[in-house]
């Protein structure tokens, strides 16, 4: 079994379900996230904007309201962390199913632009469900 983690763009929700579930994969838990990447949250720079070190961006733009974090906020940094609002969709799935899946996601989901997201799959050794007892594979089917 493998877990698929995914994060997607808000706007991409709806279409990344009907497509994971006309593969045979409606089972999946949604979360709201926010977060940020290589450019740091700011979402109208590029890696081409970025200085050298990836420290800051030349280009002229919108940026996203702050959201400071706990620590920005506890240790007075000077510029407090922008992050972006994400989607995560987390599955769990047979292993011979992640290969579908992936290209179910990425074919939605893939624009060609900075904050696409992300997908992980991570390996999972057992799973249970609670009500019945139920383990492994039959858990999750």
């Amino acid at each position: 079994m493998k877990e698929i983690c995914a994060i997607i763009r808000r706007d991409k929700l709806a279409e990344t379900k009907t497509a994971i579930a006309e593969i045979g994969f409606p089972s999946v838990s949604i979360q709201s996230v926010d977060g940020r990447g290589k450019q740091k949250g700011d979402v109208a720079c590029t890696l081409a904007d970025m200085d050298q070190d990836g420290t800051s961006c030349n280009a002229t733009h919108i940026k996203l309201k702050s959201t400071p974090s706990v620590y920005a906020l506890e240790h007075q940094l000077p510029k407090t962390a922008l992050f972006v609002p994400k989607r995560m969709l987390t599955m769990i799935v047979p292993a011979e199913a992640v290969d579908a899946i992936v290209a179910a996601i990425l074919s939605v989901n893939t624009t060609g632009q900075y904050g696409d997201g992300k997908i992980f799959v991570c390996p999972v050794e057992v799973s249970y469900t609670i009500r019945t007892g139920e383990h492994d594979v039959v858990a999750v089917a």
